[in-house]
């Protein structure tokens, strides 16, 4: 009788050559899903910031929509890079936008601007709202004593937070219906405004941690390269002034 002959085992390299393939596989397995939890967290804060961004610019075009000229009416656009937006108008609030007690009437005034707001231990550029009730608006208006008014205050708050870059054009339309700059004549109102905002990307957020980071980092490129620059992200509309037809 023919006894079985038995299988031959591993040996002790080919066993830590298998161990290593095997580490190799897991490694640029971990590394693929690490890659793409990455990806996945990039578009999920884009989605989120875009989200954000346009309900913000919903709001602006809201209040713009509802504007009425004043020739104390404030477009200011301060900045030798990245624009500063200085932007004050009046605007017919409905009743539930203001309290009981500072309401007199629907003209209200809007304020919005840029500031640097301390978050912890982090400085965070800031798009803020400012909104003066109706009770406010017409003392300075018949004082003639605006400034009041469009004049940053604790109350006011922030609608936007890591926003590098804040303009706000005022347009008009040319005799071929094309947009082009207002032209600055205090009698007339624009017809609509462009907003653009900059908005720096949560991977950069965490790096603009001082007033000085955002005024001068190298990390935030130059504004000539905002669409090549992955560390930003650009929002632009064109809302209409007032009720003008």
């Amino acid at each position: 009788m023919k006894l079985p002959r038995h299988s031959r085992g591993f040996t002790l390299i080919e066993l830590l050559v298998t161990m290593a393939i095997g580490s190799v596989i897991l490694f640029v397995a971990a590394l693929m899903l690490s890659k793409a939890g990455e990806g996945y967290d990039h578009g999920a804060g884009s989605v989120a910031a875009e989200r954000e961004a346009r309900a913000i610019l919903h709001q602006m075009g809201s209040d713009l929509a509802k504007a009425e000229w004043h020739k104390d009416t404030r477009f200011k656009n301060d900045g030798a890079d990245w624009i500063k937006a200085d932007l004050g108008f009046f605007s017919l609030q409905p009743e539930d936008a203001q309290s009981e007690s500072k309401r007199s009437a629907d003209l209200c005034a809007v304020h919005y601007y840029l500031q640097d707001i301390t978050v912890g231990n982090a400085t965070i550029r800031c798009l803020m709202r400012g909104f003066r009730e109706s009770g406010e608006v017409f003392p300075a208006l018949k004082t003639g004593s605006l400034d009041p008014l469009f004049t940053p205050e604790k109350t006011d708050e922030p609608v936007a937070f890591g926003v590098l870059s804040f303009e706000a054009q005022p347009l008009q339309r040319s005799k071929a219906g094309q947009w082009e700059n207002w032209n600055g004549d205090k009698t007339k109102a624009p017809t609509a405004v462009r907003l653009r905002l900059v908005v720096a990307r949560r991977e950069l957020l965490g790096k603009l941690t001082t007033a000085q980071d955002w005024n001068s980092s190298p990390l935030r490129g130059v504004p000539g390269q905002v669409a090549n620059n992955p560390n930003l992200e650009t929002y632009e509309a064109i809302q209409r002034y007032g009720n003008d037809a």
